[in-house]
């Protein structure tokens, strides 16, 4: 059976920094993948986007 979860880096919009990972399902979202998550590097909440 094939896997239906992908794992995905997520990179700070702000300094660039790949903080998280996490795991996302590819087949009930085609869209890259934003949350807002504490980046220890800015030392504030900023938006982290999904990576290639």
């Amino acid at each position: 059976m094939a896997e239906k979860r992908d794992k995905v880096i997520l990179v700070c919009t702000q300094c660039l920094s790949r903080n998280y990972s996490t795991f996302r399902n590819h087949q009930n979202r085609n869209e890259r993948l934003e949350l807002n998550k504490f980046c220890k590097k800015c030392n504030q909440h900023t938006l982290h986007k999904e990576t290639k």
